[in-house]
């Protein structure tokens, strides 16, 4: 080779490679706050079991933030990972939610619409005229209001049957005595809201007040299956988790179908000073409302997609799940709660498992948590994870300290 283009070369390289070394010289490294959380999580944890001996289970929690990804969790289990499996309970509600507005967004439905209005375009009523479904003031209670837990529809899941009502399981809860009887039975959305119709039950006319329902969600879930023509659990598993890249998230909808896929947390429940393992269960009273696994990485890339409008529905969808229908449901929008420092999503608690999966769209910090439930002090655990939520933001410099 000539001497000359040699030289030129090799002064070329000495440039390129100078060059190189002062850009990623300049490239800022990014900081690893895994030892600062885990830290965080085990004074939590401590304070989470403090009056509770013995207490097992585990706290953990994934953050994805611009600043990286982070997952740390303490107590029972050191084999834990953010691909674990849990139930993520009442978070489903966020995909009833998206389902529905996935719908409304392609013209299919209009979530103004009332129960028992005609599908757009179609002869054919959003629920059926059976006695199933003759709940007080089911011609005034709309889409819309069933999503904002405005509807009033009485919660057969959650609230005792009343005493005086004619009925053998009156003076329970609906979906417990009848897995007393059958822990195997596989519920129907038909059944369910069947309890309320055939009792006359309600909270109030549509409109007028808020109380969390789930029963309402399981007539969004019928809506969901005659707009689409699909079953609720292929509706969500097509349309929201395979698009979304939600390949570790399952829909079970069988009475019979009561195990978690492996890798799983184990569920503890703690209630009158007992403890429970409890992480086998009948899902199927549940289902469109919290019958949903997943884990802490599809959980949190669920909640961060939907919340930016990445997740299928366009920027008047997600204005619409998260503005609340009421000045009195604190901040409870379309299935989604909106908590201060936090941001949008959903909290769910079920037996063995509670957890919190929220979105920050001014940081874009994603954070879900879950952790064994105490159900002699629910709203207490809860706020213990939104603290959590929250300091581990501050930890990344994200927010101030929690109030």
């Amino acid at each position: 080779m000539n001497k000359k283009i040699t030289v030129i070369i090799a002064a070329v390289l000495i440039i390129v490679v100078l060059s190189g070394a002062s850009y990623f010289a300049l490239v800022p490294t990014q900081t690893d706050y895994t030892p600062q959380l885990q830290t965080l999580i085990e004074t939590q944890w401590e304070q989470y079991i403090a009056d509770k001996p013995d207490f097992e289970g585990n706290l953990a929690m994934k953050i994805s933030s611009p600043k990286g990804d982070f997952f740390v969790s303490a107590g029972l289990d050191n084999d834990l990972t953010a691909n674990t499996h849990f139930r993520v309970a009442s978070v489903t509600k966020t995909f009833t939610s998206a389902a529905i507005l996935l719908l409304h967004q392609e013209g299919l439905l209009h979530i103004d619409d009332k129960i028992t209005d005609n599908i757009q375009g179609r002869e054919l009523a959003y629920v059926p005229d059976t006695p199933d479904y003759d709940i007080p003031y089911k011609n005034q209670i709309t889409i819309k209001q069933l999503l904002g837990h405005t509807a009033g529809v009485f919660d057969v899941s959650n609230d005792p049957i009343p005493d005086n009502a004619s009925a053998p399981y009156a003076g329970t809860v609906y979906t417990d005595y009848i897995k007393e009887l059958d822990p195997d039975c596989t519920f129907s959305f038909d059944q369910l809201v069947g309890a309320a119709a055939s009792n006359q039950l309600s909270y109030f006319p549509p409109g007028t007040n808020y109380h969390y329902s789930n029963t309402g969600y399981s007539i969004l879930g019928k809506i969901i299956e005659r707009v689409s023509g699909m079953s609720y659990a292929d509706f969500v598993a097509q349309r929201l988790l395979e698009p979304n890249g939600l390949s570790e998230t399952f829909v079970p909808v069988s009475g019979t179908d009561q195990l978690i896929p492996e890798p799983f947390a184990e569920g503890y429940t703690y209630f009158e000073g007992v403890f429970y393992e409890y992480t086998s269960d009948n899902m199927s009273p549940h289902v469109a409302e919290g019958n949903i696994i997943s884990t802490l990485n599809n959980t949190n890339r669920w909640v961060s997609l939907l919340y930016s409008g990445k997740a299928g529905l366009n920027a008047d969808m997600v204005d619409l799940m998260t503005t609340p229908l009421l000045d009195i449901n604190k901040g409870y929008g379309l299935g989604t709660t909106n908590v201060e420092g936090l941001g949008y999503g959903h909290n769910g608690g079920h037996m063995g498992y509670l957890n919190i999966a929220q979105y920050d769209p001014e940081t874009k910090v994603a954070v879900t948590i879950f952790a064994p439930i105490n159900f002699d002090a629910l709203g207490t655990e809860i706020n213990y994870l939104y603290d959590l939520g929250r300091a581990a933001k501050q930890t990344l410099g994200y927010s101030e300290p929690a109030v």
